[in-house]
């Protein structure tokens, strides 16, 4: 098993601003408020997509961002709501808090969605905020803004192919022939100490994952060289392409050789669903034998192909035959998913006064934030609405309590400044 990861940052969309504006019209004299609302900020959801297996469509720290919400308009025109970003993730994958590092969630089904970023709420126009009193209220809201965070994706990833073979059979060569992997490749012997990964592309949708297994020895089951450790690489895969040195002396007694080690460390490897193909078919003295050689396999019910990893003479059909056997053999059993960790949810109505100088204060709490950014501050009726809301929360209180006077700075969170006026 292998881990692919990547870090990316996340946002959704921030809601749309509510309108302050007032019904002109002919023979309408008494048209009142009807600014409209703000329309809700799209979400940003992963949802597994089955044909992917790798997070190879994703670069380190790539930007992710919902669409925002639209304005409100006159004539009580609600915006339009962001469109939610959908971002297809293959089975298996999971989402961490980059910062915390807590799991946010385990993607395993088809289908699958988690919404990790909520859309901000559009901000609400002056049309709802007329009272008896107050009938042409210069009042709106502000929408919403957006959550980000920056998420960590996780892939277990579990090559559907593997490649097995004699030391210098070319099974490095062939995975860079079918896919970008770029392993180490040399002309001696355990050039590759442990398995390489790669992924092919079958078509515009599908891709297959392979995993280019060290060359296994003689007594590789009982443990010799790194045999324990490679073939328990090959049990997590479902189809194995079979590479035989087309120059060595007896191919059929490599693959007699091979196969037997399979069924030495697990009897049910040596049944894995296998594609056997000859290398090195670019080789004259390869192409006179290879007639001959297929005869001999038949006899043992084996359909050997010719390639050239080197020459990539064939290699296409190798992995479409590997493709369709993958496509008829079941997957294997899935794995459980780790659980997400729950913690409380901390109450948005808590605040913290900070005193940061002689006459400056901070406050910092999720309600009073977000309130002030939803805040028109150009409108007497939208700061009067705020005042309420400090008192309701119990902010004025708590800043008289410890000394604020007349005329003292007011941070609220890292971006608004406000003056003390009792």
């Amino acid at each position: 098993m292998f881990i692919d990861q990547v870090q990316i940052y996340a946002r959704s969309g921030k809601g749309g601003d509510g309108m302050v504006h007032f019904r002109r019209e002919k023979y309408v004299p008494r048209g009142g408020p009807d600014g409209g609302d703000g329309g809700k900020g799209g979400d940003l959801i992963f949802e597994v997509k089955p044909t992917l297996n790798t997070l190879s469509a994703f670069r380190p720290n790539q930007k992710f961002a919902a669409e925002d919400g639209k304005n409100g308009g006159s004539n009580r025109k609600s915006g339009r709501g962001g469109a939610d970003l959908v971002i297809p993730v293959p089975p298996g994958t999971a989402i961490f808090d980059a910062d915390s590092r807590e799991l946010i969630g385990d993607l395993t089904q088809a289908g699958q969605r988690l919404t990790v970023c909520r859309g901000g709420r559009g901000g609400r126009g002056n049309q709802h905020f007329a009272t008896s009193r107050n009938q042409a209220p210069r009042t709106a809201e502000k929408g919403e803004p957006f959550e980000e965070r920056r998420l960590k994706l996780e892939l277990k990833l579990i090559a559907d192919i593997g490649l097995v073979g004699l030391p210098n059979a070319g099974k490095s060569t062939l995975l860079a022939a079918l896919t970008n992997a770029r392993p180490k490749i040399d002309s001696y012997p355990f050039t590759t100490l442990e398995p390489n990964l790669g992924v092919a592309n079958i078509d515009d949708d599908t891709t297959v994952v392979l995993a280019d297994i060290p060359g296994l020895i003689e007594g590789a089951a009982e443990g010799a060289g790194l045999g324990h450790d490679f073939l328990r690489h090959i049990q997590r895969t479902r189809v194995l392409i079979h590479l035989l040195d087309g120059l060595n002396e007896d191919p059929l007694a490599d693959f007699s050789q091979i196969n037997s080690e399979l069924a030495l460390f697990d009897p049910y490897l040596a049944k894995k669903p296998q594609v056997v193909a000859l290398n090195k078919i670019d080789q004259p003295e390869v192409q006179e034998r290879f007639a001959d050689l297929k005869k001999k396999f038949k006899k043992k019910k084996v359909d050997l192909m010719s390639v050239s990893a080197l020459a990539r003479t064939n290699t296409r059909d190798l992995l479409l035959k590997a493709a369709h056997r993958l496509a008829e053999t079941p997957t294997l059993e899935e794995v459980e998913p780790s659980l997400p960790v729950y913690r409380p949810q901390a109450d948005e109505k808590q605040f913290e006064v900070r005193r940061e100088g002689a006459d400056e204060w901070r406050i910092s709490g999720a309600a009073i934030e977000r309130a002030a950014k939803m805040t028109y501050w150009q409108h007497e009726g939208s700061l009067r609405r705020f005042q309420k809301l400090m008192e309701k929360l119990g902010v004025d209180e708590a800043l008289r309590k410890t000394g604020i006077k007349e005329g003292d700075t007011v941070y609220i969170g890292d971006e608004f400044e406000l003056e003390w006026q009792e």
